[in-house]
């Protein structure tokens, strides 16, 4: 996959600095050099999913090519198969295949709460997605620094996710985390990089900490709503050994029950919190350990609790 490098120019944008990476792009901050226009460019990376991904040693906000801070999640790539799922790594054509694919869905969804792609390049025939630049902090930053959050934020990307189903533009997300949630300094909430995703539903794109089950639905989202707003509570995530063993087939038999029963047995927000409002506690458990609880749903009792609070 291409690298690219401050002070290029890439068919009329400088690069100026590097931005982030996951486990199958990096982003860079360019400039157009004639409108003055910034904006976001997108490649391929060389590490074919999150486990590949180097790990700096400290926590930090420093943005490096060399790797991430260790608190951060790059998604996996998770191919179905009838026995099952698997985790494994990207090769570069399937890396390039689904960029484009990223680049199509982007473009036909055009919401104030989804970044927008603008332009898509091709350089030395690999994909560029020139994406809208937004300024501000991920929720990752937030929750680092200890900066306040707030429940709004969360309702805005539920009420955004219900538009985009309902359009028919995005059925899901289906990588919702602190680091794809940007909360600009108006407070708007912009969301990142959607699960990448192949025909039929065959490979997509996720971060088993919050998609445990690795679902390829709208349930995806709202349990990683589920688990954000968990781990906001506690500062730490409900499952450790992710993804559950069984996740991607069809429940079936006692010992799948008794697993997943098992899966859930996290610890409840208020024993690590004790400040914990019992309204908001019930949303958190109702986002992850029950199936019929979508986004509708969601939405409702966000807006309950937020209007009593």
């Amino acid at each position: 996959m291409m690298k690219l490098a401050v002070g290029a120019v890439v068919q009329g944008y400088r690069i100026t600095r590097f931005l982030g990476r996951g486990g199958f792009a990096s982003v860079y901050l360019a400039q157009h050099e004639q409108t003055g226009n910034k904006v976001a460019l997108k490649v391929g990376a060389p590490a074919g999913g999150g486990r590949q991904v180097t790990r700096l040693l400290e926590v930090t906000s420093r943005r490096t090519p060399e790797g991430i801070s260790p608190d951060e999640l790059p998604a996996e790539a998770v191919f179905f198969e009838p026995a099952g799922v698997r985790i494994d790594l990207f090769d570069e054509h399937e890396v390039a295949t689904l960029l484009k694919a990223e680049g199509d869905l982007l473009a036909a969804c055009q919401h104030e709460n989804l970044v927008a792609v603008q332009d898509r390049l091709v350089v030395d025939g690999n994909p560029v997605l020139v994406l809208e630049y937004v300024r501000g902090k991920t929720l990752r930053e937030k929750i680092r620094s200890l900066e306040g959050i707030h429940l709004n934020w969360f309702l805005a990307i539920v009420r955004a996710l219900v538009a985009l189903k309902q359009s028919e533009t995005l059925p899901y997300h289906g990588d919702l985390k602190p680091e794809n949630i940007i909360v600009k300094p108006s407070g708007k909430i912009v969301l990142l990089d959607p699960a990448l995703r192949g025909g039929e539903h065959k490979v997509v794109t996720t971060t088993p900490h919050y998609n445990p089950l690795l679902l390829a639905d709208s349930k995806a989202d709202v349990m990683a709503i589920g688990v954000m707003i968990y781990e906001i509570l506690t500062g730490t995530l409900p499952f450790d050994e992710v993804p559950w063993e069984y996740a991607g087939r069809q429940m079936g038999g006692e010992t799948q029950r008794l697993s997943l029963s098992y899966f859930y047995s996290y610890s409840p927000p208020h024993v690590l919190n004790p400040k914990t409002p019992e309204d908001l506690e019930r949303i958190v458990y109702r986002c992850i350990t029950v199936p019929s609880y979508g986004l509708d749903e969601l939405k409702a009792d966000l807006e309950a609790f937020i209007s009593k609070a």
